[in-house]
């Protein structure tokens, strides 16, 4: 008995040379639309799937395959005598081979002009049925749905008439993958249409971008995947122009960088180690920022990230090249800067869109047997109800000095406190279980330079002892959320040693 394979496809790659071997192979062909009339054209012998349905196509394409005189033949045992008996009574022959991709349903809604009616359009009915069909049918059905698996079906065709139960397997979870990954694509579109923004299912569908050699340390496996359609600022956007493949932890550590730099309008440069920033620099040029960056903090910048937001020159890159760095972040490089920095070896160079426009609307974080969903925290000043609560206002110096701290410690690991000039970080405390913990450990760093410089705290104060040790290191000027019912404290203290300090009303918690 003459084999069929079935074959409609909206990606045409490969398809034709597919279609030609299992020709040569005895199989026939069968399909519909636009991949019959590819193959025709080119000549292979194809069999209109209306021709074996004795239906036509209707309702303008939306029904051709959905017939049980399709499916029949896709979901028979083919070693069950009552499923052969059936199809013998109804005139039902077997589909030995599947090969089916479907509407470009993704490629419609990347459009900037999508409209509901088209993407609904594009929303593919009998192809997925098809395929679920025959994967759920793979102890006897062979199903494609990627044109990458044409040559190994083939060659196993050639050499033993038939592809392994472990080839179908494979292949059968694979459509499961492909049309699960279809049908979050849809469900996403149309909840966000719709407006829903925490519904009562969430399926989340990414796809493979790198295997990655291992996770956070050596004994972890580990791989990257990336999100369609997700933000264009972002590290799995970024094109690599040199050096090694990307680790987990630099992946990590350049998303952190990147969510600082996004802060900055002015040429900036921030330094990251671990996911907490360094040294962060501003200044009229992006050479001058990453010297800021690197005064910021010396010593842990070896090893460590950098992210800028300008085009890197040569002057800059001059500056990058005398420092072990993992990573270097930026829109782009100079002919002259990517060639001073590719020499060294194994120093990562990337570039990314700074464009903002695109971007994505939740964060997620996996836990154990779960998921926590939040919006990013894109509240600045502008969003919270900023008020000096002490006597003294703050000059300018100061005011400049409290922003730039304020840009910087929402990104800081909780409890944070960064102190700042009108310029750069001076001292970082991150991640400390007590607030006075993570002032010492930041007015420490700072030094000397902490006299005349400002404190910015991610949190209230819940006692004033962080206004006393930082008045005693020279802290002129503080920021922070406000919200204690010890605030009066913190502004009594800071009254005391003639610190001007604000009040936010936003709280900026990163665990």
């Amino acid at each position: 008995m003459t084999k069929r394979a079935l074959i409609s496809v909206s990606n045409k790659s490969g398809v034709l040379e597919f279609a030609k071997e299992l020709e040569a192979l005895g199989y026939e062909i069968l399909s519909t639309g636009g991949t019959k009339k590819h193959l025709q054209e080119n000549g292979v012998a194809v069999t209109a799937v209306d021709q074996v349905t004795n239906f036509p196509e209707i309702l303008g394409g939306r029904v051709k395959t959905l017939n049980p005189l399709i499916h029949g033949g896709l979901l028979a045992k083919h070693d069950d005598p009552e499923h052969q008996a059936q199809m013998t009574k109804h005139g039902i022959l077997p589909i030995e081979i599947v090969c089916v991709n479907l509407y470009p349903f993704v490629e419609t809604i990347s459009k900037p002009d999508v409209t509901i009616v088209d993407a609904i359009e594009n929303i593919d009915i009998g192809g997925p049925t098809m395929l679920r069909s025959a994967a759920k049918n793979q102890k006897y059905v062979t199903v494609i749905v990627d044109s990458n698996d044409y040559l190994a079906v083939l060659a196993e065709l050639k050499a033993d008439g038939q592809t392994t139960l472990e080839t179908r397997r494979r292949l059968g979870a694979k459509v499961f993958r492909h049309t699960a990954a279809y049908d979050a694509y849809i469900s996403n579109y149309l909840t966000e249409y719709t407006g829903e923004e925490f519904p009562e299912q969430m399926t989340l569908t990414y796809e493979l971008k790198q295997p990655l050699r291992y996770g956070e340390n050596p004994h972890q496996k580990a791989a990257f995947y990336q999100k369609h359609l997700g933000s264009d600022f972002s590290i799995a956007s970024a094109e690599q122009l040199h050096g090694k493949e990307l680790s987990y932890n630099n992946i990590q550590d350049g998303n952190a960088a990147l969510q600082i730099i996004k802060e900055f309008e002015a040429p900036a440069a921030v330094a990251v180690k671990h996911m907490n920033p360094c040294g962060v620099g501003t200044a009229p040029s992006i050479s001058e920022a990453f010297a800021k960056a690197y005064e910021a903090d010396s010593t842990s910048i070896f090893g460590g990230i950098i992210a800028l937001n300008r085009e890197v020159d040569l002057a800059t890159a001059e500056q990058l090249a005398g420092i072990f760095l993992e990573i270097i972040i930026a829109p782009a490089f100079t002919t002259e800067a990517l060639e001073k920095l590719s020499a060294k070896k194994n120093i990562r160079l990337l570039t990314i869109s700074f464009s903002q426009e695109k971007r994505d609307k939740f964060n997620t974080v996996s836990v154990e047997g779960g998921l926590l969903v939040q919006e990013p925290d894109r509240f600045g000043l502008k969003n919270g109800e900023v008020k000096v609560v002490t006597d003294r206002e703050p000059t300018e110096e100061e005011w400049a000095a409290m922003k730039l701290g304020w840009s910087v410690v929402k990104h800081v690991k909780s409890n944070a406190i960064v102190v700042t000039d009108d310029k750069m970080t001076l001292g970082v405390g991150a991640g400390q279980m007590n607030r006075v913990g993570s002032a010492k450990i930041a007015l420490e760093q700072a030094g000397e330079k902490a006299k005349g410089a400002a404190l910015a705290s991610d949190a209230f104060f819940p006692m004033n002892d962080t206004v006393e040790i930082a008045a005693k290191a020279g802290i002129t000027a503080i920021i922070q959320t406000g919200g204690s019912i010890k605030d009066q404290d913190s502004i009594d203290k800071a009254n005391e040693y003639g610190i001007t300090m604000v009040f936010t009303g936003v709280r900026h918690f990163k665990h």
